[in-house]
C-alpha cells in the first residue's frame, strides 16, 4: 500500500473554491467534486472531505472545526500523559510504603 499524498493547504482551499464556484455548472454536488478532483489530482473522496470540513469551519454545517479538533487531540494527548504519570506516583508510592513498613523495627 502506497503512502497518502500529502496537499498544501493552498491546494486544499483552491480545490474546495472551485467546487463551490463550479457547483452550478454540474447536475450534482457529487458530480462537481468528481471532475474537479481530476483536475486537482485527488480522489473524489478525500475532496468531498475537505468540501465537508470547509462547511463545517463556516459554520454551514454542524459538527467539529479544525480547531475544535485540534484542541480536542491536544486534550486526549494531556490525558493520557496525565494518566500515565499518575499510574507511576501510584507505583512509586506503593514501593516506598512497602518499604518503610519493612524498615521499622517490629516491637
Amino acid at each position: 500500500m502506497s503512502k497518502p499524498k500529502q496537499y498544501s493547504a493552498e491546494v486544499r482551499e483552491r480545490a474546495v473554491r472551485l467546487v463551490r464556484d463550479h457547483q452550478h455548472e454540474h447536475p450534482s454536488h457529487w458530480a462537481a467534486i468528481n471532475s474537479i478532483s481530476e483536475k486537482i489530482g485527488c480522489t473524489a473522496e478525500t475532496l468531498r472531505k475537505w468540501v465537508r470540513q470547509a462547511e463545517r469551519d463556516s459554520g454551514e454545517r454542524a459538527g467539529l472545526t479544525t480547531q475544535e479538533r485540534t484542541r480536542l487531540k491536544e486534550l486526549g494527548r494531556e490525558n493520557r500523559e496525565l494518566r500515565r504519570a499518575n499510574e507511576i506516583l501510584r507505583k512509586a508510592s506503593a514501593y516506598f510504603t512497602q518499604a518503610e513498613l519493612e524498615r521499622r523495627p517490629r516491637k
